[in-house]
Order: C-alpha cells, then structure tokens, then sequence
C-alpha cells in the first residue's frame, strides 16, 4: 500500500510539471497528422464526388459537416484539406530551415566579409513584408502546390539564419572546436558533425511556429484563389467557397475556420512549450 501511494505521488509530481498546454498542443498535431495521413480510410466519400441532389445540406448523419455548393461533402473535404495544408506548411518550413541552417553557419562560422554578406542580405529580406512578397512571386507564376511550397520555404529563412548564425557565434569559441581544428578536422566536418547538430535547439523552436505561419499563408493565399486551386481541396479554398454562400451554409465557413485555428493554435502552443522547455533548462 506504501508503494502504491509513492508511485502515485510519484506519477503526480510528474504530471504537475508537464507543460499542459504544450501537451495539447502535441495531441493537436498528432491529432491532425494522423488525419491527414489516413485520409483515405477516414474520409466516407471522394472529396471530389458531385452530388446535385444534396446541394448545400446542413450537417447530418449521411454527412457530418454538411456538403457544399456543389453537393460534396464537407467533412471529406476537410480531411483531404488537412493533408494539403499539413503537407504544404511542414514542406516549405522544411525549404526554409535548410537555407536557413546553411547561410547561417556559413555567416557564423567563417565571419568577416562573409557575415556581412549573408546578413546584410537577410536585412534586405527583412524589409519586405513577407505576404505582399509572396503575392509579388505567386503573380509571376502559375498557383500550384509545389510553387506554394516553394515561394513560401525562400521567403521565410531570416529568422533561421539569424539563429543558427548567433549559436555558432558562440559555439565555435569552445574548447571542443579548438580540439577538433587542432587534429586537422575540416570546416566541413565542424560545421556539420559539431556546430549545426548544437545550435538546433532555438531553431526547432523556429520550425514549430513556422509551420503555423506556413498554414496561415497558405489558407490566405488559397481564399484569395491564387493558392491551392480547386478541385483540390484546402481550408484556404473551402473558405473562399463558402464566402459567397454563407448566409445559407454557415457549415462552409465555420468548421475550415475552427480546423485552422485550432491546428495554428497546436503548433504555437508546442512551439512556446518547447521554448519554455528549453530556457529553464
């Protein structure tokens, strides 16, 4: 009996210094990872089947989230939806921390000329407002998923540079660097056995709310009908669907509306519990 009530104890004094927040964030995402990954077991119908005698239906048990202007249904269109805007957020932070990582150690590590280079080129970027960019790009392309991706991962790096940039600052002044230059050890070598996998830590942090900011640009981008093009599905564009017929189908623009929020919200909750993690530590 002892040992149970210390386990317990245990157990409690565990669960009370769990981030609670961070740990509804983490279920969020996973939440919608696994949504997004298992879509086609999930979804009941095709998200592009069309279904004239159903047009604009609320929310029933034939269909949970109602269907839409052209009778297919919402919720399959969400989770189809989830897919893209994971997929597009998690690709182009993924574009945006590989420039990142590498202008940063190249400014931090090498210095001088070099440095000024990379950072002044950052402050260039700095001054655009990085929405009205995108659009500035997205105008001289054609709008597809993988020039979303893109454009969004080459306008989004400054704040990874500047990270990684600062912690090499202060890494390649340990004592574990001199040892390694002093075996003959190559830049190379260096930058990607020692300083990079070292100076991850804030930029992890970076990653997180990246991918939040990379849904939201999405979504905006495809309401604004120069993103993800229909037929296929994102919350951006089921929004953009349901603006003109909201008054009708409220269902159209309240529940793309909540799955943004909600996944944005995760992502910046997990994000400011890594942060907050990783400064008491």
């Amino acid at each position: 009996m002892k040992r149970n009530r210390n386990n317990m104890r245990y157990s409690l004094k565990i669960w009370n210094g769990v981030n609670k927040l961070m740990l509804f964030g983490a279920l969020v995402v996973i939440f919608f990872a696994m949504v997004a990954l298992f879509a086609p077991l999930i979804a009941p119908y095709d998200p592009g089947r069309i279904d004239i005698e159903n047009i604009l239906t609320g929310p029933s048990p034939s269909h949970l989230l109602g269907t839409d202007s052209l009778g297919r249904d919402l919720f399959s269109r969400m989770v189809y939806g989830a897919r893209i805007s994971l997929m597009v957020g998690l690709i182009a932070v993924g574009i945006a921390a590989v420039i990142g990582i590498f202008l940063g150690a190249m400014a931090g590590y090498y210095g001088k000329w070099v440095d000024v280079l990379i950072m002044r080129f950052v402050d260039i970027m700095l001054c655009f407002p990085t929405f009205f960019l995108i659009l500035a790009v997205i105008a001289l392309l054609e709008p597809s998923i993988v020039n979303i991706m893109i454009i969004i991962g080459v306008t989004s790096w400054m704040g990874v540079a500047r990270l990684i940039r600062a912690e090499i600052l202060s890494l390649k002044e340990r004592d574990f660097i001199y040892a390694e230059k002093a075996i003959g050890a190559s830049d190379f070598r260096i930058i990607v056995r020692h300083l990079i996998p070292n100076a991850m830590a804030p930029v992890l942090v970076n990653i997180t709310l990246g991918i939040a900011a990379a849904i939201l640009v999405e979504s905006s981008l495809s309401f604004l009908g120069i993103g993800v093009q229909p037929p296929t599905p994102s919350w951006g564009n089921i929004l953009t669907e349901g603006k003109s017929v909201m008054g009708a189908a409220w269902w159209m623009v309240v529940f793309p509306g909540v799955a943004i929020f909600i996944t944005v919200l995760g992502y910046n909750l997990l994000g400011e519990g890594i942060r907050e993690k990783l400064t008491r530590s």
